[in-house]
């Protein structure tokens, strides 16, 4: 294991989403686990599906992960280059030595052609091999024309890291294109000579491409290579575990993530969450203890279900875990505007109160603003409040004009407020979900705040009072 070397290869053509990011974690979870080598892989060959800023978005992403390549585009190693654009030299001389050996020959046919062949074993009701109308004879190779590897169907038994044992038969194995008219090789083709020359020992990659394996292994033969270990990982499926997931369902950006203020870590430990555990009921890790921890032997065989709400959970819970002075220097570019001015002491104060509610950064300047400036008064908040739209402005004016007069006698330290508000429940015979609503909706303009107490001594007694006299006057 500790010359373990694994890869992961995405093209550059979109963002980075949440089954890619899982793929890459597993990746280098395995290599620093076992003291490996991790290596990044930019499979840009299809130039016609190719993002603009793609291969940028990719390093950005697992950058903010903290994922870590040893080597990759930006970190060269002796097995480079690592865009698959720069190697079609590499691609070539391997194909011609295919060639060479009798596994390859330029495909004769048009896309007309092949298309009225597929047409044909539709209407025969049996499954389209291209193999059963390769050409007798061929011409040479001259790059105009698409380069076919010629299969040698068989059966296949193989171990899978996740899946276990798996085979397949011959008629699963077919002729396919290696090498583009336009010079670039397939997929099929150009991973097998780029696993093989980086050294790599360890595949992992999405179910989409379990069919496929036997063509891979067929095409490892051919080119007499030792077949890495495969590890496949089963599809991560949308909320409701009925279907892969895709955009429509939640497959956002990984990078609106760190935008919205989720915390590397928390995603991290998500995304290790989706078809992987330890054995117990435990559910938040740390990056340190996912690495000493994390086995493929542990992958569910079965999909895994995105829960975007068990992300939120996630992340409030990373968030709780933080000290206040790490949250603070986190929190820095997502106060409310009104904050801007305040001293760093009161809104590491505000901060405290809050962090217990906090399930992402960027829900810092909705919790917090009241804190920094008056809101306006919203009656919606008392009539959807379900006890107390069913009390009368006069009698609702009544208790916060009972209130104040006893809450303007007092110094406003956490304990006088606490001792003062269960007072004020039992000289005005009330439910705390009444009263405490009530003052609580006239000096934050908020249906639920932090300890009531704590914030109305952090909003200090001046701005408290003359809150609670606004609403006063307004009912």
């Amino acid at each position: 294991m500790a010359n373990l070397r694994t890869r992961f290869a995405p093209s550059p053509t979109g963002y980075m989403h949440v089954g890619g990011a899982r793929t890459a974690l597993f990746g280098w979870l395995v290599a620093s686990r076992s003291g490996g080598q991790f290596i990044l892989r930019i499979e840009d060959t299809d130039k016609s599906r190719e993002v603009s800023g793609s291969i940028d978005h990719i390093i950005e992403s697992l950058s903010w992960l903290g994922i870590k390549w040893d080597e990759g585009p930006d970190k060269l190693g002796e097995f480079g280059p690592y865009k698959q654009s720069e190697r079609l030299k590499t691609y070539k001389e391997w194909a011609e030595k295919l060639v060479e050996k009798g596994r390859a020959y330029p495909d004769p046919y048009t896309p007309e052609q092949v298309e009225d062949y597929r047409k044909q074993a539709a209407e025969a009701k049996r499954p389209f091999l291209y193999r059963d109308h390769r050409p007798e004879t061929t011409g040479k190779w001259d790059g105009s024309k698409p380069l076919r590897f010629k299969s040698e169907p068989k059966s296949y038994a193989w171990h899978d890291e996740v899946l276990g044992d798996l085979k397949t038969g011959p008629e699963v194995i077919d002729d396919f294109i290696i090498i583009k008219s336009d010079g670039y090789p397939t997929y099929n083709f150009a991973h097998i000579i780029d696993d093989h020359l980086m050294g790599i020992t360890l595949v992992i990659r999405s179910q989409e491409f379990i069919a496929s394996v036997p063509k891979f292994l067929n095409l490892y033969e051919a080119l007499d290579f030792k077949q890495p270990n495969l590890a496949t990982l089963p599809y991560v499926m949308g909320a409701s575990g009925n279907k892969k997931l895709g955009k429509r369902d939640g497959a956002k950006d990984i990078l609106d993530y760190a935008k919205e203020g989720y915390l590397p870590e928390a995603m991290v430990n998500f995304l290790a969450s989706l078809g992987w555990n330890d054995g117990t009921e435990k559910e938040i890790f740390t990056v340190k203890e996912l690495v000493e921890k994390f086995d493929l032997s542990r992958v569910q065989r079965s999909p895994a279900r995105f829960d975007e709400d068990r992300l939120i959970w996630m992340n409030g819970a990373h968030i709780r875990a933080l000290s206040i002075d790490e949250l603070f220097k986190l929190a820095k570019d997502y106060w409310p505007v009104e904050a801007k001015g305040t001293d760093d002491q009161y809104r590491q104060s505000v901060l405290e109160l809050i962090q217990e509610r906090l399930k992402f950064l960027s829900e810092l300047a909705d919790l917090t603003r009241f804190f920094f400036t008056d809101l306006p008064i919203d009656d919606h908040l008392i009539s959807s409040n379900k006890l107390l739209n069913t009390i009368g402005p006069e009698v609702l004016k009544g208790l916060l004009v009972n209130s104040r007069s006893e809450l303007s006698k007092i110094d406003f330290s956490v304990e006088s407020l606490k001792n003062c508000l269960n007072n004020l429940l039992e000289s005005q015979d009330q439910k705390p979900a009444v009263l405490f609503s009530l003052i609580r909706i006239a000096t934050t303009e908020s249906p639920a705040s932090p300890s009531l107490a704590e914030t109305m001594s952090l909003l200090g007694k001046e701005t408290c009072l003359k809150r609670i006299d606004n609403l006063i006057q307004h009912l």
